[in-house]
């Protein structure tokens, strides 16, 4: 609070001088270019403020979805120019990014820099696929254009913030692939707090793989570890695919999914079904469907799908925190560097690598195939 409370304030200041409004004002009636307008002998037009920019920036921060207009950061109040979308993608950034830098100052600068540098290849990865194929123009916002909306939207999927600033069903199909691994991931750069703990996750699995091959016992911040470490680690990052793939099988089985996308479930509505409850596991909330999914069914299951996604990674994570510091830390040599390139190009491949493993089927029945 000490931290994100004043940050907040200065960025919403920021947000009004490139053009964010901010008033307690609900609205404002203005005359219209267009003279009569719905076919009314009313010539005015109402448009809606508020506290526009204290919300933005306290959303984008804090890796939350809730814009204060319903097309979001696609909005003209919400996201005006050019300079703003910029802006805008630093603040999401910024809190995410800077735990790898806390952590090279607790731990060691050549530890933290490796997590740092492997978030930031693995992200520029994401970019390079989703701006392969140029988006069309529709769906997408013209002040923006193309590479401005898929970078916004990258963005905000890798940091599980969700705010979009196009519709998602205007991006290419390599975008949304994209878009896919960016929530499968998890950590790069992920979620205010768990995208770091998510890219911990991998590490401990990146050093026990490494320590298989060449035979060393391996250890993390100078700590063995032991199988429960290793098994924990391995819940952990199966049960993101489990919340995942469970309801999607279960909505097109039970005929839910087909009352939206027809009864002839297509790639691109297998990919809408899949993406629902992606976004719903990773805690971000953009979706495909838009209101066509505001009924009982998506809107219960999406709901325990979001609540299983945040706590039960989290109350795992709180397991392997407490063996860890059970623990006896010994200053000796690291049987298997935590840094330097060689690591680093480690820890990515089998990021991506195992995430390909887990998901790759299901990528390959929706957008690959669109």
């Amino acid at each position: 609070m000490t931290l994100l409370l004043p940050v907040s304030v200065v960025s919403a200041l920021v947000l009004m001088v490139i053009g964010v409004p901010q008033t307690l004002q609900p609205s404002l009636e203005t005359s219209t270019l267009e003279g009569i307008v719905n076919n009314n002998s009313s010539n005015s037009q109402t448009i809606n403020l508020g506290p526009v920019a204290s919300l933005e920036s306290i959303k984008l921060l804090g890796s939350n979805i809730g814009g204060f207009f319903g097309s979001n950061s696609g909005h003209p109040f919400e996201n005006p120019t050019g300079l703003s979308n910029m802006y805008e993608m630093f603040l999401m950034l910024i809190i995410p990014l800077s735990f790898p830098i806390a952590y090279a100052r607790l731990m060691g600068k050549g530890r933290g820099i490796a997590i740092l540098l492997a978030m930031l290849i693995g992200f520029g990865t994401l970019i390079v696929i989703a701006t392969a194929v140029e988006s069309g123009p529709l769906l997408l916002e013209t002040r923006f254009g193309s590479f401005g909306s898929i970078l916004f939207d990258t963005i905000s999927l890798s940091t599980n913030t969700g705010a979009a600033n196009s519709a998602l069903a205007g991006m290419s199909p390599e975008a949304t692939i994209s878009f896919f691994l960016a929530m499968f991931v998890q950590a790069i750069p992920g979620a205010v707090g768990t995208g770091m703990m998510t890219m911990i996750i991998f590490v401990l699995l990146t050093l026990f793989i490494v320590g298989l091959m060449v035979g060393k016992t391996p250890e993390f911040m100078s700590m063995k570890i032991v199988p429960k470490d290793i098994k924990l680690a391995v819940y952990i990052f199966l049960l993101h695919p489990a919340i995942i793939l469970i309801p999607t099988v279960i909505a097109l089985g039970t005929g839910n999914a087909q009352a939206i996308v027809g009864n002839e479930v297509t790639p691109m509505g297998y990919t809408q079904t899949l993406y629902e409850y992606t976004s719903s596991a990773a805690n971000n909330g953009s979706d495909y469907f838009g209101a066509s999914a505001d009924t009982p069914f998506w809107n219960y299951s999406t709901g325990i799908v979001m609540f299983r996604g945040r706590y039960l990674p989290l109350a795992l994570m709180l397991a392997m925190d407490g063996s860890f510091t059970m623990k006896d830390r010994k200053e000796a040599i690291e049987p298997i560097k935590t840094q330097g390139p060689l690591f680093i190009t480690v820890l990515i491949t089998l990021t991506f690598l195992l995430t390909a493993l887990t998901f790759f089927p299901f990528i390959i029945l929706g957008p690959f195939s669109i």
